[in-house]
């Protein structure tokens, strides 16, 4: 039977379809707002629709043996519950602790009759690029606590977890995930992993945190720049990272680093910091 990925063109649904692919999972389904435009592989079925709009999902779950959901927390239950009613037996979704943000999600997916499995990141690599905006115009990175860590996690682990999921079902009901990258990184090493790759030069200054708030809403806009300085870098600052080395154990190799990231993207990377 076939595997449905939600959220197809996003940023992990994307990575998922690829792993899936990779791992010769058979059939592939990926949900997406517009076929024509997704340049999707050709061994994959693209069908139009979006999980933000359940009515537009008529049909979709029809054949699929499992699915990964992308988070919504509005549209999730509605969701999984005409996934289920559809006959899909196994949900993949990308939340968190009950108690987090995407908590919702991870609550609707176990309310709505499938089997679940639930992938828990923290921190993305990816976040690094919300500093984007102020390193093109400055040089600079302007954060409050230099030696703040974290254990950033890549989107492709995440996904290639989610691959493995997929594929293998039944070892993963009812398990819930929490996925760390191999490493504890801290704020000025993750800078520092983002100069060398693009051979850019790029310093950590640190400044406090109502600078850097100002610093970030170009690129986030002032509540979310607010957000992110008082809110998650204070989680932060109160949490102890420990890698888990989970990403290893389920794919069979070592959690993608900072620096490994940095050097993957290191010509986007470097269109984006240099680009008028």
């Amino acid at each position: 039977m076939t595997i449905l990925v939600t959220g197809a063109t996003g940023n992990i649904g994307r990575m998922v379809v690829d792993h899936l692919l990779a791992r010769e999972a058979g059939p592939v389904r990926a949900l997406t707002v517009n076929p024509e435009r997704a340049a999707l592989p050709d061994e994959v079925e693209a069908v139009r629709g979006s999980i933000r709009r359940p009515e537009t999902l008529d049909g979709v779950f029809d054949g699929i043996r499992a699915m990964y959901l992308a988070p919504d927390e509005k549209s999730a239950a509605e969701v999984v519950a005409r996934a289920a009613e559809a006959g899909v037996e196994h949900v993949v979704d990308l939340s968190g602790e009950p108690e987090s943000w995407w908590g919702s999600v991870c609550t609707a997916v176990e309310d709505g009759g499938t089997v679940w499995t639930h992938l828990w990141p923290a921190d993305f690599v990816e976040n690094g690029e919300m500093w984007l905006p102020q390193i093109r115009a400055t040089g600079v990175v302007r954060e409050p606590w230099p030696d703040l860590a974290s254990t950033p996690t890549a989107m492709t682990d995440i996904a290639e977890v989610a691959a493995v999921a997929l594929i293998e079902g039944a070892r993963h009901a009812g398990k819930a995930y929490s996925l760390t990258g191999p490493e504890v990184v801290s704020r000025r090493r993750w800078v520092a992993a983002i100069a060398d790759a693009t051979g850019l030069s790029v310093r950590f200054e640190q400044v406090r945190p109502e600078e850097a708030v100002a610093a970030l809403e170009p690129s986030l806009g002032a509540e979310h720049a607010g957000v992110v300085v008082h809110t998650i870098l204070g989680f932060l600052r109160d949490a102890e990272p420990v890698p888990n080395g989970m990403v290893e154990d389920l794919t069979g190799r070592p959690g993608t680093t900072v620096e490994a990231w940095a050097r993957a993207n290191a010509d986007r990377l470097r269109i984006a910091l240099t680009s008028s």
